[in-house]
């Protein structure tokens, strides 16, 4: 498994699509902690969540 800290650099979903579409790539697991941890808002938004879910219907 792969261990991404969510936190590194902006901070953003963006780390979270690219983790995603590694992953779907590779087949390799991952799990990312703090994500947008130094955000207004932390933790995953609604758009962030529908990403997750549809890489997993697909």
């Amino acid at each position: 498994m792969i261990e991404i800290d969510g936190s590194f650099g902006e901070g953003g979903g963006q780390i979270l699509r690219t983790a995603l579409a590694r992953a779907m790539c590779t087949g390799r697991p991952f799990r990312i902690t703090a994500i947008r941890a130094r955000r207004r808002r932390p933790g995953l938004l609604r758009q962030h969540l529908t990403a997750v879910e549809a890489a997993r219907a697909g």
